[in-house]
Order: structure tokens, then C-alpha cells, then sequence
């Protein structure tokens, strides 16, 4: 591997001057720069980028941690997340924890060793102390999607807003049976929209039948078998909200295996609005979040604590961000 010492002996000046060059300092004469600059050419010279971040004390590269990229909301937050800090000059790592609480926790010790400048933590698992010891360590953290509490920097949405919008929209249309297709309860952003769909029913004069919320078992194809169950027990509901979009795409399909038409027997809702849900048929209804805008403020956030950290030495005062939803009918709902 060509050194900063190779470079040196083949321009004919000091390892300082080629430093000096490379960090385009003022005090070097333009003929000894060009000499330097023709060396480095020459001799395919590349930085020790782990050298250089021990130096500066920062490597100019944040991480983005995910439950899994293939859930569908997360390439719009990673893209916003990438976009925003391509810009100002970050290189993003993405981590899939698989909704592993020890895997975050191998991931944050690998990270730490790379000398990343932050982590963004898009949908932090329930028992992850070690992300709250990050931040009261000093260290630059931003959550998205799952938000626990206002103890650490967090962009999100009101998703018991967002739940109660779907809910109400359902029963101003007359739907009398509406059923939930519920995510796991430990996850607060679920519970959250639990409560969401609660509320608009009892606001809507409606009573909460408890064999209409469909508790998910093994994962989101686990809907499938629950939906097509409930049929079979003759508690066909005349509208399904779900917890999520693909979610609802799972409980379209048992529908439709069944015979049912959307949205003429079975309304069909969700919540985020995912790329595919304008591509499926019927086009479903969903609230959107706005999950590229998410992902950039995500990283905002992250660079201005990074920069805030440097010239402080200390954190600033966590904010959380709520985000606007909106209510998108299409042709799933009648």
C-alpha cells in the first residue's frame, strides 16, 4: 500500500508538505502543490480514511439502522435519510436488525469501532436501553417511526391521529363493522393506532366488538389465515382497517380468496402509505405518512447534532418532530 512517506520521497518535500497539500492548506507554493498532486496521480495514492476520522475526531458517515429494508415503508426513509446527507457530504451505512433487540446491539458495537458520526434508528424495538445509553452517553441519535418517549431526538407521525382519521372516515361512510388488523402489541406505534381506531369508534357511537380486532401471530402473512378464520366463524365485518399497508394487502387477498369483492362486500383501509398501495387492485385507502420527508428531516436532525456536538461538546435538547398525515381514498373503500 503506497504511504503518505512514498508520496513524499517521489515529490521531493516532507511528509508534512504532502499533509499539508492534501488538506488543502493555504501555505504551500503553487509548484510544490502541483509536484505533490502529480505524485499522489502517480502513485494511485489513497488517504487512511481511519487515520483521517482519528484525526478530525469525525469520519463524515452516519448509519441508518432498520428492522428490514424489505418492509416497505423503509426505502422511502432510507432514500430520504441518503439524499439529505449526500448533501451535506455524509456517507450513510444501512443496518437490518431483523427486529433483533442483540442484533442492535452487535450492530452499535461494530458501528462505534467504524467511528461513525450518528445513528438514525428507524423503529426502535421495545428493551432497547442500550439506544437511550447512546444518546445520555453524548453520542448523536435520531429516531424514526417508533417513538417511545421525548428523551432523545425523534421524527414521526401521530399515529393514533392517523388511525382515528381512518377509523371516523369509515364510519361516516356507514360501515358498522369495522375490524383492526392489529400489529404486535408490544410495538407502541401499534398500540397507538389500537387506540386510534378505539376512540373514532366510540366517537362514532359505534361499540368495540373485540372479536373484530385480529391480533397478529406469526408475522404479517399470519393475517391471512386470521382474516380467512373469522370468515369462517361468520363475523364477516362490512369494512377492515389495518395496521399497516401491507398488512391490509395480506387481508385483500384472503378477501378475495373467499369470494368477497372490494370494496362492494368488505371496505379495505391501511395506514402509511406505501409505494404499491396506488398499484395494487383495488387501489387501497390509507392515510399517508410522509416517509421520504421523515427520513430527511431524520438526518437534518442528525448533521445539526453532529455539528452542535462539535463546537459544544454536548448534545442539544431532544426534539421530536410530528409530521402531517393525510387521509388518500382510493377504490378499496366505498
Amino acid at each position: 500500500m503506497v504511504s503518505l512517506k512514498d508520496v513524499a520521497e517521489r515529490a521531493g518535500v516532507s511528509a508534512s508538505t504532502v499533509s499539508r497539500v492534501l488538506s488543502n492548506k493555504p501555505v504551500v507554493n503553487v509548484n510544490t502543490r502541483i509536484r505533490v498532486m502529480d505524485a499522489v496521480r502517480l502513485l494511485d495514492y489513497r488517504p487512511n480514511e481511519l487515520a483521517k476520522s482519528l484525526k478530525l475526531g469525525r469520519s463524515n458517515t452516519i448509519a441508518l439502522m432498520v428492522p428490514s429494508i424489505q418492509n416497505l415503508i423503509f426505502p422511502s426513509i432510507a432514500r430520504g435519510v441518503e439524499d439529505t446527507a449526500r448533501k451535506a457530504g455524509y456517507t450513510v451505512i444501512l443496518c437490518n436488525t431483523d427486529e433483533d433487540v442483540e442484533e442492535e446491539k452487535r450492530y452499535i458495537t461494530r458501528l462505534r469501532t467504524r467511528f461513525i458520526d450518528g445513528l438514525i434508528v428507524a423503529s426502535m424495538m421495545p428493551g432497547s436501553d442500550h439506544i437511550r445509553k447512546l444518546w445520555q452517553e453524548g453520542f448523536p441519535v435520531v429516531l424514526t417511526s417508533r417513538i417511545y418517549d421525548d428523551t432523545i431526538d425523534a421524527v414521526g407521525i401521530d399515529n393514533e391521529g392517523a388511525a382515528f382519521d381512518a377509523t371516523q372516515y369509515l364510519v361516516r361512510s356507514g360501515h358498522k363493522r369495522i375490524a383492526f388488523a392489529m400489529g404486535r402489541e408490544e410495538i407502541p406505534l401499534y398500540m397507538d393506532r389500537y387506540k386510534g381506531y378505539v376512540r373514532a369508534l366510540a366517537e362514532g357511537g359505534l361499540s368495540l366488538d373485540e372479536q373484530l380486532v385480529i391480533h397478529e401471530t406469526s408475522g404479517t402473512g399470519s393475517f391471512y389465515y386470521l382474516m380467512r378464520n373469522l370468515l369462517k366463524k361468520g363475523l364477516q365485518p362490512d369494512a377492515v382497517l389495518a395496521s399497516s399497508d401491507p398488512k391490509a394487502f395480506v387481508v385483500m387477498r384472503a378477501l378475495h380468496d373467499a369470494g368477497l369483492k372490494i370494496p362492494g362486500d368488505v371496505s379495505v383501509m391501511g395506514i402509511d402509505n406505501v409505494e404499491t398501495s396506488a398499484q395494487i387492485e383495488p387501489p387501497l385507502s390509507t392515510v399517508a405518512q410522509p416517509l421520504y420527508e421523515i427520513g430527511a428531516l431524520a438526518a437534518t436532525k442528525l448533521i445539526r447534532q453532529i455539528h452542535h456536538k462539535e463546537k459544544t461538546g454536548k448534545l442539544a435538547p431532544p426534539q421530536v418532530d410530528i409530521l402531517k398525515t393525510d387521509l388518500i381514498i382510493r377504490k378499496s373503500t366505498r
